[in-house]
């Protein structure tokens, strides 16, 4: 599937419903991956990855992947409005950064840590997000329905040091090498206009 075929969302948070940077909390399976897409995106100012949905008590990387604590891995997304939208992001997101399609799983990750999910921190980033997930069902891009869920984001809990940026750490990793890569290839591909500078 390419950027031609991929719908717009038709509803979006204006910029000027929005002041300054905003945040948006994603879940789409390993952190490495997500992470690395969204790190070359142009108003993508930070992405940190960590776990959202559990409890601060089992916000670390081994009792996470247990599958027994309801974290999820996912990356926050610190962007700015004026040069990229919350519709644009979710539009890489289901698009490009994992499959929206898949349960409780990606590909050979599974476990409810690696579950499709919006956390959403206001009712309008519900909103645009339950409106998007409805016109891309109703499209029929994909074969199977969407199970992203749409999740309150109560709190988000950064991972690990060493989690951080690690695709781009670690290009020669084999895990790396065969799921975040060609990710970022298909963004450099298909969205170069939407790349940062330099």
């Amino acid at each position: 599937m390419d950027l031609k075929t991929f719908p717009d969302p038709l509803i979006d948070i204006d910029k000027s419903e929005q002041s300054g940077s905003e945040k948006i909390v994603l879940a789409g399976g390993c952190f490495w991956c997500v992470e690395a897409v969204y790190l070359q995106l142009e108003g993508v100012s930070k992405v940190v990855s960590g776990y959202a949905g559990g409890t601060a008590e089992t916000a670390d990387y081994r009792t996470v992947c247990t599958g027994t604590t309801n974290h999820a891995e996912v990356v926050q997304i610190t962007y700015d409005p004026s040069r990229i939208t919350y519709g644009q992001i979710l539009k890489v997101f289901f698009w490009i950064a994992h499959d929206s399609t898949e349960l409780n799983r990606q590909g050979n990750d599974i476990g409810r840590q690696y579950r499709s999910a919006i956390f959403y921190s206001n009712e309008r980033q519900r909103e645009v997000a339950a409106a998007y997930i409805k016109q891309i069902d109703q499209a029929k891009v994909f074969t199977r329905p969407i199970v992203t869920t749409l999740e309150p984001l109560e709190a988000f809990y950064e991972a690990e040091a060493y989690h951080q940026n690690y695709a781009a750490r670690n290009p020669a990793q084999p895990y790396i090498a065969a799921i975040a890569a060609p990710k970022v290839e298909k963004v450099r591909r298909q969205i170069p206009e939407k790349l940062k500078s330099g």
